[in-house]
């Protein structure tokens, strides 16, 4: 407030016409200030369509954002799950109800999300300027245009042996098996442009299937598609819309989930056949909107019955399947890229491990460059071909479209001539990153069914699935990242291995379920090995530590200061024998077994 002394007033008449005349002109200068802060709340690709379209479609983001990280310390995915989704949930309805409100007395269409507090809107220019002046509005931002990674055909003869695919076989799956660990037990959720359920590979391994005839699709579908994408053309969709049971409108959805599931007598296509798969269409043809994701992840975190009702976070998937970006042209960029990272993050914090391939933008050096794959809580994946190098399409980071310089991907695996099943029973080989992904999707349902007590605890998942990747490098460098480390940018980690990775899991007790005392639980794998073993300590990886290799007779025959996991100890040179390993630290020392294996 402008103040001015009373004897002045009273002294100078004139002085008091001056002072009336500045208070208007700050008042509106106040005024003008605050348009400008509230324009601010509003995406500048949205601004621009205001003025060319009479109505818009947009989402309102609100001020509060509850932290749900505190779900890494709950013991149990089903625990996490019931305390993300009811802190997510109470804040959206507590948070939401005085714009709600408003929305329904002047009758604008608005659907409410809780999987991040936001609200997607159709109104006319002028009442997304109003909203913008509401004090619990923190930013709004256009309903983005979302698209499936394009894959293409593989036009190779494919055998038709009845043996598992060369990916499978790659990433020693079918050695998992073996063991007796399929995927039994696991659900793995799948989001595209929606599955063909009645397929022989996939028709019993759909959670809702009864029979032959039946199947309770409540809780294991969901159609995401409640219109025609103005990204599609004239036609109509060949499924509809809303649809009450899974369909497939272009084939995508169904070979995905083949890879992760697939399986009949004669066809081995699948690297979790013992897994069962729910699903959601997200993408009308190839194209989706952020608010079709939006309506995905929630019903992933919290699926409901066929009317949307009645959720139940205890029939939750345990590993999600993702093959999208998002492209600026379409009005997703840096500053609306959040909405979606906090919505990763808060499925991830509920127990479900979030897969997603890294697109097909390769060969090029910072390709990895939209969402979902640069985020850093997704676990992105390149594709490799079957001589076991990485395809040319795969994208590469480092990711620096944000500034980050993050390392992705985090892994790579089989995506070039990934043959598995399509609409109406056909078989075809697909080359994508959208064909890798699901590799890893599987390798995740294999992990938690060798170890049901992994399910939930993502990091620790991801970690294993990291750790016992095969490494892999390259010549090629990027934003001065060797390609000759590990990782990289271009493999990450390196090509999954399920057999390597199970193996671990079998010797690992998350810290939640069993307090990590004296810093004793140490893991080494592969074991039995016959030219390398690593070590490891989940709970504090970083910390450097003494390794001495002692043979039976009690004669050290190797020693090595490690800086920090997983160390790497060459053990080639070796006899065949059994060999004790001390594992020393300024806090404890343990000792461990390993077979140097001929």
């Amino acid at each position: 407030m402008v103040y001015m002394p009373t004897f002045l007033l009273i002294l100078n008449p004139i002085s008091h016409i001056m002072f009336r005349v500045i208070f208007i002109f700050l008042g509106f200068i106040s005024i003008g200030l605050l348009q400008a802060q509230n324009a601010k709340k509003i995406d500048a690709y949205l601004s621009v369509k205001a003025g060319l379209e009479q109505e818009l479609d947009y989402v309102v983001i609100l001020q509060h954002q509850p932290d749900v990280r505190p779900a890494a310390g709950i013991r149990g995915k089903n625990n996490k799950a019931a305390f993300v989704y009811q802190t997510l949930k109470k804040n959206a309805d507590d948070s939401q109800q005085t714009l709600t409100t408003w929305l329904q007395a002047n009758k604008i269409y608005y659907e409410p999300f809780f999987v991040v507090n936001a609200i997607r809107i159709k109104s006319k220019p002028s009442i997304m300027w109003l909203l913008a002046e509401m004090a619990e509005v923190k930013k709004i931002i256009p309903n983005f245009n979302l698209s499936l990674e394009r894959v293409e055909e593989e036009k190779t003869v494919i055998s038709r042996e009845i043996k598992p695919e060369w990916g499978i076989t790659m990433i020693q799956a079918d050695s998992v098996w073996r063991l007796g660990y399929n995927g039994q037990d696991v659900i793995i959720g799948g989001q595209d442009t929606g599955y063909d359920w009645s397929v022989s590979p996939l028709k019993q391994k759909y959670r809702g299937f009864i029979n032959d005839s039946i199947a309770n699709h409540n809780y294991n579908w969901h159609d995401a598609i409640h219109e025609k994408s103005p990204l599609a053309g004239d036609s109509l969709n060949p499924c509809g819309y809303s649809v009450k049971e899974p369909c497939d409108d272009s084939n995508h959805g169904t070979h995905t989930m083949g890879t992760m599931v697939g399986q009949d007598s004669a066809n081995l296509i699948g690297v979790a056949p013992g897994a069962q798969w729910m699903a959601c269409r997200n993408m009308e043809r190839g194209n989706g909107q952020l608010s079709t994701y939006l309506e995905w992840f929630e019903w992933f975190l919290a699926p409901t019955d066929l009317n949307g009702l009645n959720a139940d976070v205890y029939k939750a998937p345990h590993v999600i399947n993702n093959s999208w970006y998002c492209s600026t042209e379409e009005g997703c960029n840096p500053d609306n890229w959040s909405i979606m990272e906090t919505v990763v993050e808060n499925l991830k914090a509920s127990g479900v491990v979030v897969v997603v391939s890294a697109g097909n933008s390769g060969p090029s050096c910072e390709s990895i460059n939209a969402p979902p794959a640069l985020f850093e809580q997704s676990f992105t994946v390149g594709a490799t071909m079957v001589n076991d190098t990485i395809a040319n399409f795969s994208s590469r980071g480092l990711v620096n479209i944000d500034g980050s310089m993050r390392m992705k991907p985090d892994v790579a695996a089989p995506g070039r001539g990934v043959r598995s099943v399509i609409r109406g029973g056909s078989f075809a080989a697909y080359n994508g990153t959208s064909m890798a992904g699901p590799h890893v999707a599987g390798l995740v349902a294999l992990i938690i069914s060798a170890n049901p007590q992994l399910a939930g605890e993502v990091t620790l998942i991801e970690t294993i699935i990291k750790t016992t990747a095969v490494p892999k490098t390259t010549n090629q460098d990027c934003s001065g990242q060797s390609g000759q480390m590990v990782p990289n940018p271009v493999y990450g980690f390196g090509r999954i291995n399920a057999l390597q990775a199970v193996e671990m899991a079998l010797n690992t007790v998350p810290s939640s379920y069993e307090e990590v005392e004296n810093y004793s639980d140490w893991h080494l794998f592969p074991n039995p090995s016959s030219d390398y073993i690593n070590i490891i300590h989940l709970a504090k990886p970083e910390k450097p530590f003494h390794a001495t290799l002692w043979n039976k007779a009690g004669t050290r025959v190797l020693q090595k200061y490690c800086a920090g996991g997983p160390c790497s100890i060459d053990i080639g040179n070796l006899p065949s024998d059994v060999y004790f390993i001390e594992l020393q630290n300024d806090e404890v020392q343990t000792v461990k077994r390993f077979i140097r294996a001929k």
